[in-house]
């Protein structure tokens, strides 16, 4: 008679195929994450803008060409050692530049950029890219000013600019809740003017603002708003402007990629940076 062996090997297939899961499982734990997927970006790489597209997209060119608009560009360590006469010869009169970010980094370029552009004839100030989540507005608004990011009358420095916008290495509004995130700028802004006497430029996105302050519209009488949007216009702007003092427009402009906008002919530019 023939013997019977169904037991024995519906065991050997269900010990093969837990086998072949096992394997299976361990490949995929073991294979490389695809490039961007997971990964967070370094400390001390987040600029201007570094959020707007994620966020908001992008659009069109702005329409309005009037000559009452004075360009101005934004740069940081991305940007390496600038072209200036490029960029002055190209009708670019302003500049930000980027010093500081929390309490751990500074722009090893910020000497070229920074004098490079006063030395060509600019208009030019210092931003700090806000990290509320690693230090307290008024650490972070000491190591600003105590690393380029002061401020002097003669007629060539712009204040100093606070950047608070998305968080690119974790949560967008940095853990804080919206009454946490009101205190921690508001923190930075009255330590920056006890230390320069000049009220801080606030460059924000309406979009991260509402979501991550409430719309708060406590800062906009003594502030100037540097808005961010892509498009053909500044869009809504966030509570308490009524106006927007820079709008930086796009990162694919010309010779360096931020370009900006401010609401005013030059001599306006000269009057912001007098106070």
């Amino acid at each position: 008679m023939p013997v019977h062996r169904s037991g024995r090997t519906g065991r050997s297939r269900l010990a093969t195929a837990a086998g072949t899961l096992l394997a299976v499982l361990t490949l995929l734990i073991t294979l490389p994450v695809a490039a961007g997927a997971t990964d967070t970006p370094p400390r001390g790489s987040a600029h201007l803008g570094t959020g707007v597209v994620a966020h908001d997209g992008q659009g069109g060119a702005p329409r309005d060409n009037r000559a009452d608009r004075t360009e101005g560009v934004d740069v940081s360590s991305h940007q390496g050692n600038v072209d200036w006469a490029a960029l002055w010869n190209s009708g670019v009169k302003w500049a930000y530049v980027k010093a500081t970010e929390g309490t751990y980094y500074k722009n090893p370029y910020f000497a070229q950029q920074y004098g490079g552009s006063y030395n060509i004839g600019m208009i030019r100030g210092a931003y700090h890219f806000a990290t509320p989540d690693t230090a307290t507005g008024t650490a972070q608004a000491d190591y600003f000013v105590n690393n380029g990011g002061g401020w002097s009358r003669d007629g060539k420095t712009l204040p100093g600019a606070l950047d608070i916008e998305w968080n690119p290495y974790g949560a967008a509004c940095f853990g804080k809740t919206q009454s946490g995130m009101v205190t921690w700028i508001r923190d930075f802004l009255n330590r920056y003017r006890a230390r320069t006497g000049r009220d801080a430029v606030i460059y924000t996105a309406t979009s991260w603002w509402t979501q991550c302050t409430g719309n708060y519209s406590g800062f906009g009488a003594t502030n100037p708003l540097w808005i961010a949007r892509y498009n053909t216009t500044p869009g809504t702007l966030p509570a308490g402007w009524i106006y927007q003092t820079m709008w930086q427009y796009t990162s694919s402009g010309p010779i360096v990629g931020d370009h900006n906008r401010f609401n005013g002919a030059y001599d306006r530019v000269v009057a912001l940076a007098n106070g």
